[in-house]
């Protein structure tokens, strides 16, 4: 008996390592499997992602690039790019990439916008021969300059700084050398564009507001209405935002604008013109309905845009502070106050925003006991402007990803 038990004990066991040894098999090759199966959805994926880098590219050399790829043999495995203008008046751009590989598809699609000056909490062409940047100054946000930039005891820039050209330093660079808490670099070209404003007339055809035909435009927001004249002593009339400048464009051309008031919603207000037109003046305080320093979920906005300048009016209500909420662009001149050498002390210009301008212009002058005649700064960036920009504000050429999904 004993014989016949070892042979059915050997006879189990090998029918035991039998089964296991194909389970092993049958794992092995499972294993191989789902690897080979990985690596070809890997493999596609990849191929979607580059192409999306390619074609990011290919917009960054070329702006008006729109061809895109067809059935492009790359890694193995072929490649398609579609760049279609998903906004015409924004100029919004979507990449969508089909990546295959050995039966594997893969899609990414990437959003372009086109980048805004609005970005910057200050650029400017020109500084001007004297200014300088001093240890009283804090920039909050992005800063640039097409000009040297002139810099006096430790200036402060929370933003990333870009220059066209070098700093220059009052004493050494060792007493004078900026805090660049972003990074600095020099040596980047970005000019202001020459007919941005003027461009702006076609989308103020086509749901915006237009204003032609009147020398001076006097606007006073008032939350999401606007009042509207155009002679000081003449009685106001309202209009309702959202029906008379539906994409959110207000466009007076060639004319002065005089400024004020509450705004409720998102907004722009350009103005065109030559030699004594093209003017944007604040006659008073100019704020959001809501704050975004007290709720950050505020989706107020307003960009300011003058071929020429826009000016702080010396005034009664501007002789004690001004309030303004906006981003500023000034294309062929500057930001500053009106007649800012002999209007009286005037207290601080409280903006929260940004200011692109040609021309650096002044807003106070200063001596030994603080300020004389004018304004003292008090600039803060309005963070959002990094993510989101007043509507139709001029563009730096080149485009920013806003979305990308895999």
């Amino acid at each position: 008996m004993s014989g016949k038990a070892s042979l059915l004990v050997i006879a189990g066991f090998s029918l035991l390592f039998m089964i296991i040894a194909k389970n092993f098999d049958s794992v092995s090759t499972r294993a191989v499997d789902n690897y080979v199966n990985y690596y070809d959805e890997t493999t596609a994926h990849n191929i979607a992602v580059s192409g999306a880098n390619i074609a990011a590219n290919q917009i960054y050399l070329d702006p008006n690039w729109t061809t895109g790829y067809s059935n492009i043999p790359y890694q193995g495995g072929k490649l398609d790019v579609d760049v279609n203008i998903i906004d015409a008046y924004q100029n919004i751009r979507q990449i969508v990439v089909h990546g295959d590989y050995n039966g594997y598809s893969s899609t990414v699609k990437v959003t372009l916008s086109p980048s805004k000056f609005s970005k910057f909490a200050y650029f400017s062409v020109y500084e001007g021969g004297n200014i300088w940047w001093t240890m009283n100054d804090t920039v909050w946000g992005p800063f640039h300059t097409q000009d040297y930039m002139r810099v006096y005891r430790h200036p402060v820039f929370y933003g990333k700084a870009t220059t066209k050209r070098k700093l220059i330093y009052y004493t050494s660079k060792q007493k004078d050398k900026p805090r660049f808490f972003g990074g600095f670099e020099k040596g980047v070209d970005l000019p202001l564009p020459a007919n941005a404003v003027d461009n702006l007339e076609f989308p103020a055809n086509d749901n915006g507001w237009k204003i032609e035909n009147h020398d001076t435009v006097y606007l006073t927001f008032d939350q999401d209405s606007i009042k509207f004249k155009f002679a000081f002593n003449d009685p106001d009339s309202t209009v309702y935002l959202p029906n008379v400048a539906p994409n959110g464009l207000i466009f007076a051309k060639n004319s002065i604008v005089r400024l004020k008031g509450t705004v409720k919603g998102q907004y722009s207000v350009a103005v065109s013109g030559g030699s004594g037109k093209g003017k944007v003046y604040l006659d008073d305080d100019i704020i959001f309905n809501t704050d975004p320093r007290n709720n950050p979920a505020s989706t107020d906005l307003l960009g300011i845009i003058a071929k020429n300048e826009v000016l702080i009016t010396d005034n009664n209500p501007n002789h004690n502070n001004i309030n303004i909420h906006a981003s500023i662009y000034a294309e062929t001149g500057g930001f500053g106050a009106e007649n800012y050498s002999t209007r009286p002390e005037s207290g601080n210009i409280n903006l929260l925003g940004g200011i692109i301008q040609h021309t650096r212009r002044a807003v106070g002058t200063f001596g030994w006991g603080g300020i004389q005649t004018g304004f003292s700064k008090r600039y803060r960036y309005d963070d959002r402007l990094m993510v989101a920009s007043p509507p139709m504000f001029p563009g730096t050429g080149g485009f920013e990803i806003v979305s990308w999904l895999e």
